[in-house]
Formats: C-alpha cells, structure tokens, sequence
C-alpha cells in the first residue's frame, strides 16, 4: 500500500492557492478541470516530493473547487478524503474485514 493523496474542499482557489504555495512552499503538480462536474482540482506537492508527485501523482495535497457553491465549509466538513493505493482492493478490504 502507498499513500496518494488528501484532499480539502476550498471557496477560493486562488486565495487557497496563495497560501500552499506563497505561503507554505508547496508547488502545483497538475490541474484538472471539470466543466460538466463544475469543479476543479489542484494536486499540490512538497518541493523535495515534487518528482516523485509528477511521476507517479503521489504523494500529493488535493484542492477541489466546486464552482459556484455557495456552501461554507466549516471544521470537519472541509476536509474529503485519505487517498491509498493497494495492489488488490478486493484482498485489502478482505483483510480489512477480517481484523
């Protein structure tokens, strides 16, 4: 198993962006955006896992920008998911139920 990624709900991409990276240092790996989902997606990595993240797009911090919501995200709720990857989701969640 190998971490991926964690990713954060953001209301303001460009002010979110100013701070991972102006701020904390962290530079932007890829970009993808979604016109029929209405969202976009920012994969930000440290600069020493910078290589590594454009290679294998891991380990990395993910910003998603849903456009045009208006939802406020408070503590708890801004925050999405833990990325892994695993050779066999089936055999993993097995073992996982067996513990």
């Amino acid at each position: 198993m190998r971490y991926v990624h964690t990713m954060i709900r953001v209301t303001d991409l460009e002010e979110s962006l100013d701070f991972w990276v102006n701020k904390v240092g962290m530079v932007e790996t890829h970009r993808s955006e979604n016109a029929q989902g209405k969202f976009t997606l920012v994969f930000l990595a440290a600069p020493k896992d910078e290589a590594r993240a454009r290679e294998e797009r891991a380990p990395e911090l993910e910003l998603t920008y849903n456009w045009g919501s208006d939802e406020v995200y408070e503590t708890g709720r801004s925050w999405g998911h833990l990325a892994y990857k695993v050779d066999d989701i089936y055999a993993f969640c097995q073992k996982l139920m067996d513990a």
